[in-house]
């Protein structure tokens, strides 16, 4: 394992905080706003082929694929194109607030010994096959604002089902939450953005 600076290991204590913060929304949107199972399978009527539940099992993919890419023998390679499908998560809250702990309980245990900038090899469909260079911490900041894109559909179909949902930071991204100065974990910060 490479020794990383001070500088490497704070900042991806606060990736690892971002992205713990945005799992946790979303149990705390299981926990608190979503009532019935049935309302994670309701298809969206704006959103095609959408379900609260899809975006959920979505959303934890990606940092369930890192953390299996950076837990391999190296070199690291990474692919978000492979993802499991009709999930128990996507139909049971029960199911899915497991799967959300369970995501970021190993969020603590890898990020904690991982290097920020280990290289990962990303495979992508653009639609034509591409492959990148890029390191454990980029992925993992964009594993946080992929949640926060899919979170904002999740606060689209819930609208469409009446259902108020009562963090009002879910679904925003940290940088508008900082540039419009609204107190929330995600929030605050004493960089100008």
């Amino acid at each position: 394992m490479t020794v990383q600076s001070d500088e490497n290991s704070t900042n991806l204590k606060d990736l690892l905080f971002v992205s713990q913060t945005v799992l946790q929304q979303a149990v705390h949107l299981l926990d608190n706003d979503i009532t019935e199972d049935e309302q994670l399978a309701v298809p969206s009527k704006f959103l095609p082929g959408s379900t609260i539940g899809k975006h959920l099992r979505h959303a934890r993919d990606h940092f369930e694929l890192l953390l299996s890419s950076i837990t391999t023998p190296p070199p690291y390679v990474l692919n978000y194109d492979v993802r499991s499908r009709n999930t128990p998560m996507e139909t049971s809250r029960v199911a899915a607030r497991a799967a959300l702990l369970e995501t970021i309980h190993r969020l603590q245990d890898i990020v904690s010994t991982s290097n920020w900038n280990e290289p990962i090899t990303l495979n992508a469909v653009t639609p034509f096959p591409q492959t990148f260079q890029t390191t454990f911490a980029r992925e993992l900041w964009f594993g946080g604002l992929h949640c926060v894109h899919h979170w904002s559909m999740v606060r689209v179909i819930a609208g469409e089902m009446n259902i108020k949902v009562g963090d009002d930071c879910f679904g925003f991204a940290p940088s508008t939450l900082v540039a419009s100065g609204r107190e929330h974990s995600l929030g605050k910060t004493t960089a100008k953005i």
